[in-house]
């Protein structure tokens, strides 16, 4: 059983009684020091003992202390100079006993000691006050370092994080623990889709919780959070030399219509010098250029290179892609692919989606809504089926039209009996959005 000693007197020093007596905590013995009349628990539930004596005088204070051992001392006195004078007879019966003090004064903030716990009330109730600004998240304060590790964030509509699957957001040095939504407590999954008005207990370092926390308010400048905020070019110039500076034009393009991005281009296994030297002609405040005289692809780079520019989509050729095999660590990553095709994507007027199951269709839904509104493209949904069953695929038509109407941005729905390979194949100036597998064949709708 521990011995706690509470100094106390005032309204705080009643309600901290009351709350004592409420929880009811195993194993403490309370004695406490208090005018005559101080309001006790009309029913008292601990075990507490009370003496009615001046809490400043050391003689008096002594004969309670020195009868038992104390581990824990609260001052919860409404007098600057009955706080100081308590301090100082508890430090001269006891050097390493902890001092819990409530400072109402600002007159103890300089005070440093191992044992002792300044609550300074006007810093808690400015906090408090400040937890309830609009925007601004709530961080549990007395709870593991107390240094805001954990937050309370409210997913609100058009976040970037909403409809998102929790397995699809990269969690580096910070982490989903729960959902609540709808008074009820989720425990998620990877499969477990983020919705408007979820509120998310997040826990991590409390400096990336807060760059989290723009995150999933900032609604300027979306694609391609949550994922990550910047593009990067990768080009292998094994595969890439012919056509180098057609796709950095391109990445050019999308880096201009997608807002508040920076474009970071990495050119591996250079051998055109000239080549080179024209693609740094395009660097700018927002366009770097990294240029490894090695095989960068192999070595562990590419991690690197995503965590330290915060890198949310990547940009690549096929070949690039297929034969450094490189599907694995972009899908472990959780980054977003974007695959050259033979025109240009100025030329590109219209977004599809085809239909594949519900759960794919789910994950690739905010995505299709973002890059086709960056872009300005007519977004379509088609469901193309050689045997022309059209009913198994209601429940995902009606969630794009529930995100159509809560984007502002139109849909297109087509059925077809038509082969859909087929019918790809015959499409011009379209941009094909597709989700990604852990290991992508080459033979693959890509292909087309």
């Amino acid at each position: 059983m521990k011995n706690i000693l509470i100094i106390a007197n005032g309204r705080i020093g009643e309600h901290f009684l009351e709350k004592i007596n409420q929880k009811r905590v195993g194993d403490n013995s309370y004695v406490l020091v208090a005018p005559q009349d101080m309001a006790l628990p009309q029913k008292v539930q601990v075990s507490l003992e009370v003496f009615h004596i001046d809490p400043t005088s050391y003689s008096k204070i002594r004969h309670i202390y020195n009868s038992r051992d104390f581990s824990v001392v609260y001052i919860v006195l409404d007098s600057l100079e009955e706080s100081g004078e308590s301090m100082k007879n508890i430090r001269r019966l006891d050097s390493r006993v902890l001092i819990v003090l409530l400072d109402m004064w600002d007159a103890f903030k300089k005070l440093e000691h191992n044992s002792l716990y300044i609550l300074n009330s006007n810093e808690l109730l400015a906090n408090r006050l400040y937890d309830f600004l609009p925007g601004v998240p709530v961080v549990a304060k007395n709870v593991g370092l107390g240094e805001g590790e954990i937050m309370e964030v409210m997913v609100p509509f058009g976040s970037p994080f909403a409809y998102r699957h929790v397995g699809s957001i990269a969690q580096v040095k910070w982490k989903i623990v729960a959902i609540y939504r709808n008074g009820k407590q989720i425990l998620p999954t990877n499969a477990t889709m983020i919705r408007p008005q979820d509120t998310l207990l997040i826990i991590g370092r409390p400096q990336v919780l807060d760059n989290i926390f723009r995150r999933i308010h900032d609604k300027e400048g979306m694609f391609p959070e949550p994922y990550g905020r910047n593009l990067y070019l990768m080009l292998d110039m094994d595969y890439d030399t012919n056509k180098a500076i057609k796709y950095l034009k391109e990445a050019i393009y999308l880096h201009n219509r997608l807002e508040h991005t920076t474009l970071v281009v990495r050119v591996c296994n250079p051998g055109d010098f000239d080549i080179i030297k024209e693609i740094r002609e395009y660097e700018n405040e927002s366009i770097y250029v990294v240029v490894s005289y090695d095989n960068c692809i192999k070595d562990g780079v590419l991690e690197s290179d995503f965590s330290k520019y915060d890198i949310g989509m990547i940009l690549l050729s096929p070949m690039t892609f297929y034969n450094n095999n490189l599907s694995v660590r972009i899908y472990d990553a959780k980054k977003l692919v974007y695959l050259f095709g033979k025109e240009n994507i100025e030329e590109v007027k219209r977004s599809i989606v085809m239909m594949t199951t519900n759960e794919e269709m789910e994950a690739i839904s905010s995505i299709s809504f973002y890059i086709s509104e960056a872009l300005e493209l007519e977004l379509c949904l088609c469901h193309y089926d050689t045997d022309g069953d059209f009913n198994d695929k209601k429940i995902v038509i009606e969630h794009y039209e529930t995100l159509s109407h809560i984007f502002h941005y139109p849909i297109k729905i087509e059925q077809k009996h038509v082969n859909p390979i087929r019918a790809v194949n015959e499409m011009n100036n379209v941009l094909n959005i597709l989700p990604m597998y852990r290991k992508m064949k080459r033979i693959s709708i890509f292909s087309i």
